[in-house]
């Protein structure tokens, strides 16, 4: 089998179920910070002019916070 491999130049639009993975994935790792590295991904893609990885990283991001604010609102 035959490791794949990331090529910037292809699109790689995620689904939203990819989107909200990548936001488990965050939350798991890094906790109350998430948000803000899913943040980073999304300026450091922006500055590259990835637009299709910044905008997924910012749902990322947006859906971290949602999930937060929801947590709080609950308690």
């Amino acid at each position: 089998m035959q490791a794949q491999s990331w090529h910037p130049d292809q699109d790689a639009t995620p689904t939203p179920r990819d989107v909200e993975a990548m936001a488990e994935v965050l939350e798991g790792r890094h906790g109350f910070y998430a948000a803000d590295v899913a943040e980073f991904f999304s300026t450091q893609h922006s500055v590259r002019g990835d637009a299709g990885r910044c905008w997924a990283w910012a749902g990322v991001a947006e859906i971290i916070r949602r999930r937060t604010a929801q947590r709080v609102a609950s308690h």
